[in-house]
């Protein structure tokens, strides 16, 4: 194991002895198995990811340091965890999160042999976890739970929607959650309409040069 590693595994170990209230703690984790997940786990891709889900429509804030968690009531935290380069600390991970305050993890992993959704699902039973394919090729391994062993997925490299479901599980007892989703559903429908309507009266030749 490395220094780097064995460094990581004692500072999950210690935030996990220490006592901090709720709003003090991450709400969600974010784990992937390699930062070349980055780009469909986040932002940036062809599509929004979960950062953009958290941050910019749900008013989530990243937690970078224990010691000084942001303003924000709901946050969330980011690491890269490595089912077959680093199984200790996707142990280690995995197991301390409900004493850490995590009640919900959002794991992505790519490749034919995408295990890390599943095994940290198993390792934070009871835990809840979204599991996000980064490939299509990782579908079948993310979601190939055994019965009893249970694990959500979204389809591949949709971590917005990863993000939005884990909004939804917290907002069955955080109300405030249940309105921040409530008002980017309405959003959603208000840019649809507009959409529409563009689209009609400017025509589809001049809507389409517009885009």
């Amino acid at each position: 194991m490395s220094d780097a590693e064995r460094d990581l595994i004692e500072a999950l170990e210690a935030e996990a002895a220490t006592d901090r209230s709720a709003a003090d703690t991450p709400d969600i984790g974010i784990i992937m198995g390699s930062d070349s997940d980055l780009e469909t786990m986040m932002t940036g891709g062809r599509r929004r990811g979960a950062y953009d889900a958290l941050v910019d429509e749900l008013g989530f804030a990243e937690v970078t340091d224990y010691d000084a968690p942001p303003s924000e009531r709901f946050t969330f935290e980011t690491f890269v965890v490595s089912a077959h380069r680093t199984p200790d600390l996707m142990y280690t991970y995995a197991e301390t999160a409900p004493a850490r305050g995590l009640e919900v993890i959002i794991a992505g992993a790519g490749g034919k042999s995408a295990d890390l959704p599943n095994m940290t699902a198993s390792i934070a039973y009871p835990l809840p976890v979204i599991g996000v394919p980064v490939q299509e090729k990782s579908v079948d391994s993310v979601i190939g739970m055994p019965v009893g062993a249970p694990i959500v997925a979204v389809d591949a490299g949709k971590s917005f929607n990863a993000a939005l479901f884990a909004a939804q599980i917290l907002a069955t007892y955080h109300p405030e959650i249940e309105g921040r989703l409530l008002d980017f559903h309405d959003r959603q429908r208000t840019a649809v309409a507009e959409t529409s309507r563009d689209l009609h009266e400017q025509g589809t030749a001049e809507f389409a040069e517009r885009r």
